[in-house]
């Protein structure tokens, strides 16, 4: 569908001013009254949908994932031969050269304000209390990681004229906004203890999301020196503290929390999205089964698309025993031989037979790995990442992993990060040695900003944090393994062009 194609309805054009509304039924756009529409489309099947277009802003590796991992030292693209080479879109991210052009930057944009439509057109249809608290929480959520990405925010109110460009929050005013609408909504936003599934939105996810806006406040607003204010330190230590009363535990098996039956296994999950067959009429299967096919070997059980790695430097921060970097999985290792975490080395079926590429070669993943792979390491360079352990008896896209947003390990780290930035080193060491010990890594003597960062990526690598981690602590403009430091304007990804040409209160960001 073209530009010229898109302006041609009022329901698609919000769709171009920031609003990707095509998914949304051709009689929204009609003649039809409020109330004649009401009867059509109800508010739950509303929310129901803003619950499910997650699953295009985050879930799908190209769009937020490969924004937040691919552009850090934790992930790479490798183009292999002629296969994923992509116009060079993934050497670009890791390499710091997007432009405004670059299509992961543009359909990123248009997913996630896709997903705040769908949460804001829930409003227009007489939600119950806890239906509107619940959308406007998945708005929130959503306009969090616009601003994350791009620094400001394309933003519409019910009823809003659709003909009319939509109004832009620059970083300030819509981090104030979304404080405003986590508190207001608290009330009304259901227990954990009554929310049913973490993939419900509920106070706990609200608490987190706050705890990650005062944590980064003052690196949104300003990205090359960011700042840390004792208040909003003081309020992320207070809601990790109300997480904590909530009964969540840090989850012995870390890779239970990313296990098909996650919903059942993990205690420290805090915010979901559900997977798995049936699970939505809208929804035709899901994304989280690209976790693993974006990463191993065409001969390998599953048989994946040999695509992307992490790089040695950052392995190498893992210490031996640290059950995070991976190992047997029940389930997983006994049906296919295949481990979870970090696959390097020589791969091995369940009879333990040596795995062969695809030219007979016994299957052995390098430490090595280039931007554009050739000969040999087409198909072995890089080691691999297995996060979510694959659902072995699914039908490919009916995989049942809910696919984690929030954890209670990240609100912990978070909470030593704030406790360290106010002079608490002591109590911040407690935190994160506790974190540790149960992850069988060996305790730390001493916590500095470095060793902070250092934890918070081998707790939580390729869950998409390490963009906004590494902007906060300072580090990422830096050079790193296959990458040169990179100019101040990359703080920022671009407005895409086409979102300029027809919303003429954005403004494109500083160096583009």
């Amino acid at each position: 569908m073209t530009t010229q194609h898109i302006l041609k309805t009022a329901m698609v054009i919000a769709c171009s001013l920031g609003f990707t509304a095509c998914s949304l039924k051709e009689d929204l756009g009609s003649n039809l009254n409020k109330s004649q529409a009401d009867s059509l489309i109800k508010a739950p099947q509303l929310l129901g949908t803003a619950y499910d277009n997650l699953q295009n802003a985050y879930q799908d590796f190209s769009q937020t994932w490969g924004m937040s991992e691919i552009s850090t030292d934790e992930a790479l693209g490798p183009t292999r031969g002629g296969d994923w080479d992509d116009n060079g879109v993934w050497r670009a991210l890791h390499q710091h050269q997007w432009t405004p052009d670059h299509a992961h930057v543009q359909n990123t944009f248009n997913a996630l304000l896709l997903e705040q439509f769908s949460a804001t057109n829930v409003l227009n249809f007489r939600p119950t209390p806890r239906q509107e608290a619940e959308a406007r929480f998945l708005r929130a959520f959503s306009m969090f990681s616009v601003i994350d990405l791009y620094g400001q925010v394309p933003f519409r109110s019910p009823g809003d004229n659709l003909l009319e460009a939509p109004k832009v929050y620059k970083a300030a005013e819509g981090i104030d906004f979304i404080i405003s609408e986590l508190n207001a909504i608290m009330a009304n936003l259901p227990d954990r203890a009554t929310a049913g599934q973490a993939y419900v939105a509920n106070k706990d996810a609200a608490r987190f999301l706050l705890m990650k806006i005062y944590l980064n406040k003052g690196a949104f607003l300003n990205r090359a020196a960011p700042t840390f204010d004792a208040a909003d330190m003081q309020k992320v230590i207070s809601l990790a503290d109300e997480l904590k009363a909530s009964g969540y535990i840090i989850q012995p098996n870390y890779f239970d929390n990313f296990a098909k039956d996650n919903d059942v296994k993990s205690q420290e999950n805090i915010f979901t999205q559900q997977n798995g067959p049936g699970i939505s009429n809208i929804r035709n299967g899901n994304n989280v089964y690209c976790r693993w096919m974006c990463t191993l070997h065409y001969s390998q059980n599953p048989s994946g698309w040999n695509g992307f790695t992490t790089l040695s430097d950052f392995y190498d921060t893992f210490e031996a025993v640290d059950t995070r970097r991976g190992g047997s999985y029940p389930g997983v290792t006994n049906v296919s031989g295949l481990k979870v975490g970090f696959l390097i080395g020589q791969q091995y079926d369940q009879n333990g037979n040596k795995i062969l590429d695809r030219s007979k070669r016994p299957l052995i993943f390098t430490r090595e790995v280039e931007l554009r792979a050739t000969g040999d390491q087409v198909e072995m360079a890089g080691i691999r990442v297995v996060k979510y352990p694959p659902d072995m008896g699914s039908n490919g896209s009916e995989a049942s992993n809910d696919f984690v947003f929030f954890r209670y390990a990240d609100a912990v780290l978070m909470k030593a990060e704030a406790l360290l930035r106010t002079n608490n080193a002591a109590a911040a060491l407690l935190l994160v040695n506790d974190l540790r010990v149960k992850r069988g890594a060996t305790p730390l003597t001493t916590l500095d900003l470095n060793q902070m960062l250092a934890e918070r990526g081998r707790e939580l690598y390729w869950e998409g944090w390490r963009r906004q981690d590494l902007i906060r602590f300072g580090k990422f403009l830096n050079a790193w393994q296959l990458k040169p430091a990179s100019d101040p304007k990359y703080l920022l990804f671009p407005i895409p062009t086409s979102d300029l040409a027809v919303n003429k209160n954005l403004v494109q960001n500083p160096g583009y």
